[in-house]
């Protein structure tokens, strides 16, 4: 989920006080007889087909889809769909994709970009006649084109077996009959009400008399269901140039906004070819730009100069490494990350291990930065989301995230469709020159990347962790705590996490970083990490909730593979 809500944080200023006082110490989930003692529960284990996602009734449907004959894009196509009904705070059709693929036929990853593009006929003139510096969190201004099923339809044409109509079955019976709400997707519902309720189509379409549905309360989307049904049966086109983009081109031409018919028959997503960088013998697969994954890569490289493992995990050397290698990506993310449709970007060169050398140079042992820079041209020239994941029995491996933005969106829930639109475009620069300046047809910064690694040229994870700016730093710190600190793949996800917030952002009219910015602890590191953090010029805090949410799928080096999921959201890694 890239979920954009604000978490409550404290001053660990505070908690060191009452840590000091004994009132709360860190402690275990439960007294487990094995395992590491902030571990949730066991890995999963199946010997021939696994699904993770961040709703049990989606896990389920991935894998019926596979018991039926499906392959593992058809499986993640299914529970995607079905996550659009089951977590809207997360997902949806209004929203984009990105996804890479293990293909066990011809032994290679396949990337698509599904992102979507703004509206032709909105103009940086037009922001700047209504006075405004930046894009709009939600409503119309922010929407671009929903990308998401144009991806479904391209990774099926080229991996799917059986039939999109049979893909898209569950999510349409789910969908007409109802199922009950989880825990948490019904506390982000909720919390989306204040802001939202006032847009078109919303309140009329995502409340049960005005309300958020409750946990365990029936919920039901007819709306959804027609829409569904009617892509299973007219295929891509029904959504981008048949009777649904007529509803969506009238709907925006009468709240005030630039979606039109055009803007949707014209959209194509592609594929792309994934980059990687090796970090301890292990390469690790993203997806190049408009998306932030080379952050992750970039953090990696930077970090693979330590041994941290001999630091050891919650060391203060451990944190600080993160924190500082993290800042140094997130300044040439604000700088360099945008649509490379638009402008020529450094890729190669900011994932490279001669960049990342010179970049660690920048690292102080002892002193926190309180301001870093991006790459110069000079330099480089010579140098709420959900996430899910499946695997089949054949081998194929998908590793496949989609969102909304914002958790909900914009809020813009056109007539009739069941579905809230992204607000994606709120990620554009109002400022001429910037390689993420908004312009026509033009795709945004994205935050949402899914990940993957391979072993000596074969998959080894499939994985991916959700939320906005926390992505690329929770897929680096999983890489640690598998590869680094030795954890098994539920541990690698349940460990508490780091989150640096505070970076120069690459949208928006953000401020560039000159207070070194702010460091989220979760529940579970030392007393003693946080106040040698705090004498280095580390601004420590503890937050509720900007962690992000996990899964994962590995092949078991014994024969099938081994799955993850999240404890921190609703999810289930399941197999057969």
């Amino acid at each position: 989920m890239t979920s954009r809500l604000v978490p409550h944080r404290l001053p660990l200023l505070l908690l060191g006080v009452l840590l000091a006082a004994g009132h709360a110490a860190p402690a275990a989930a439960a007294d487990r007889v094995t395992g590491k003692p902030f571990a949730t529960r066991s890995e999963v284990y199946a010997p021939h087909a696994i699904a993770a996602t961040s709703h049990p009734l989606a896990t389920q449907i991935a894998l019926d889809v596979m018991k039926q004959g499906g392959s593992a894009v058809d499986a993640a196509i299914a529970a995607n769909a079905a996550l659009g009904l089951m977590e809207p705070t997360g997902s949806g059709i209004g929203g984009d994709l990105f996804a890479i693929v293990w293909d066990p036929k011809t032994k290679q990853l396949y990337g698509y970009n599904g992102s979507g593009r703004s509206p032709k006929s909105l103009s940086l003139a037009e922001f700047r006649k209504r006075g405004l510096s930046d894009v709009p969190s939600y409503g119309p201004l922010p929407v671009t084109v929903p990308g998401a099923v144009d991806a479904w339809f391209a990774l099926h044409g080229r991996f799917g077996r059986k039939s999109m109509a049979d893909d898209l079955a569950p999510a349409i019976r789910y969908a007409r009959e109802g199922h009950p709400v989880h825990e948490v997707i019904a506390y982000y519902w909720n919390a989306s009400l204040p802001r939202l309720s006032k847009w078109p189509g919303f309140k009329e379409q995502f409340t049960i008399d005005g309300r958020a549905p409750r946990t365990g309360e029936t919920w039901k989307n007819p709306n959804l269901a027609a829409t569904l049904e009617k892509i299973a049966n007219g295929g891509r086109d029904a959504f981008y140039k048949g009777d649904i983009a007529r509803t969506i081109d009238a709907y925006f031409k009468a709240n005030d906004g630039y979606l039109s018919y055009d803007d949707l028959a014209s959209h194509q997503g592609e594929w792309v070819e994934p980059v990687s960088s090796n970090y301890r013998g292990y390469d690790v697969w993203e997806l190049p730009p408009n998306g932030q994954g080379i952050a992750a890569l970039q953090i990696l490289n930077i970090l693979e100069g330590y041994d941290l493992k001999g630091y050891g995990f919650g060391s203060p050397e451990h944190v600080h490494l993160f924190a500082e290698a993290k800042k140094l990506a997130f300044a040439d993310r604000a700088r360099w990350y945008a649509d490379p449709a638009f402008g020529k970007l450094p890729v190669e060169q900011l994932i490279s291990k001669r960049y990342a050398e010179q970049r660690r140079k920048l690292i102080s042992m002892d002193k926190a930065a309180r301001e870093v820079q991006p790459a110069t041209p000079k330099e480089l020239d010579e140098g709420d989301t959900i996430y899910m994941t499946v695997a089949d029995a054949d081998g194929m491996m998908v590793s496949l995230i989609q969102s909304n933005y914002r958790g909900m969106g914009s809020g813009m829930a056109a007539p009739g469709l069941g579905f809230i639109f992204q607000d994606r475009g709120e990620q554009f620069v109002l400022k001429e020159g910037h390689p993420n300046s908004f312009a026509p047809g033009k795709r945004p910064f994205h935050t949402i990347i899914p990940a993957f690694v391979t072993k000596d040229g074969k998959p080894w994870l499939s994985f991916g962790v959700m939320g906005g700016a926390m992505q690329p730093q929770g897929h680096a710190q999983i890489v640690m705590n598998l590869i680094d600190f030795g954890m098994n793949l539920q541990e690698a996800g349940d460990a508490p996490r780091i989150q640096h917030d505070g970076s120069t952002e690459p949208a928006g009219q953000a401020t560039v970083m000159s207070d070194g910015g702010e460091l989220d602890l979760e529940t579970g590191y030392p007393y003693e990490t946080v106040r040698e953090l705090m004498r280095k010029g580390h601004s420590v805090r503890f937050a509720n909730g900007p962690y992000g949410g996990y899964q994962a799928i590995m092949v078991n080096p014994h024969g099938g593979y081994v799955g993850a999921s999240e404890s921190r959201k609703d999810g289930q890694a399941a197999g057969y």
